[in-house]
């Protein structure tokens, strides 16, 4: 068969594209999850390290403490103090400098919740300001919701090494993370990345499964819900620029559920 042109530079630009999503040979000898990102070394060795140092707290009581300062948050300036007077995260024993609550408009259509603050969100005290926060800013611009969003985490102080928070750890926080929702009473909630989806979500799926699907989230007091977007986390998206079109669209569907009156 005879390649024509066209077919030639199609060709070529499929070839182009496997390339530099990291494919470098046809056959293997075993498969390879490719969308599968390691941590790495120095960030395992210390999740390593850390793991066999972390304070050993009573959950059911913890639960209890987070579940009655959150109750009696009537503000989001009140739960963000609340917060830092909360001592019974395993995270705060394990090098955070401080609590991380949030940051954005107090009065927004859009809650993002993120999965937990990295280092310069622990040394400047607001989530999602480093890179992959740069990179969510411009998102949330283009797609026209700067200004228009309420910035939150699933756990307020730093892991170790930036390992991604636990479900235990979560758990412990989600009083805190439930309040933000009832408070703010959102038109939509935006969910960033996988450790955040399943939290909020309660769900065991994959981020790349669960992202782009409208999920509902609704409390189990309270009578508030609105509807959820999972969608990929900035810093994957630094290590995985191809992936930045999936992440695009979620944004761009948010934007027109907002537009179109579809929200909550």
């Amino acid at each position: 068969m005879t390649l024509h042109s066209p077919d030639i530079a199609a060709t070529e630009s499929l070839l182009a594209f496997w390339r530099d999503a990291g494919v470098d040979a046809c056959y293997g000898d075993a498969p390879v999850d490719r969308t599968h990102v390691e941590p790495p070394p120095a960030v395992k060795a210390v999740a390593k390290a850390t793991a066999a140092v972390t304070p050993v707290v009573d959950t059911a009581d913890a639960l209890s403490e987070a579940r009655r300062l959150a109750a009696g948050a009537g503000t989001l300036e009140e739960l963000g103090q609340a917060i830092a007077m909360f001592e019974g995260c395993p995270l705060r024993g394990l090098g955070a400098r401080q609590a991380v609550f949030a940051r954005g408009n107090p009065e927004a259509e859009v809650l993002v919740i993120g999965e937990g603050p990295g280092a310069e969100e622990d040394e400047r005290g607001q989530p999602f300001v480093g890179k992959a926060g740069q990179l969510l800013d411009r998102m949330l611009k283009e797609a026209g919701l700067e200004g228009r969003v309420f910035i939150t985490n699933t756990v307020f102080w730093r892991p170790p090494g930036n390992r991604t928070p636990t479900p235990a750890e979560q758990a412990v926080c989600a009083p805190f993370v439930e309040r933000a929702f009832a408070l703010l009473k959102p038109r939509a909630v935006l969910l960033v990345g996988g450790a955040s989806a399943k939290a909020v979500l309660g769900v065991d799926e994959g981020i790349l499964k669960l992202r782009g699907q409208w999920r509902e989230w609704r409390l189990a007091e309270g009578n508030v819900s609105a509807p959820a977007l999972p969608t990929l986390h900035p810093a994957f998206l630094l290590r995985q620029p191809m992936a930045k079109r999936q992440a695009w669209a979620d944004m761009l569907a948010l934007a027109a559920r907002l537009e179109n009156g579809e929200a909550r």
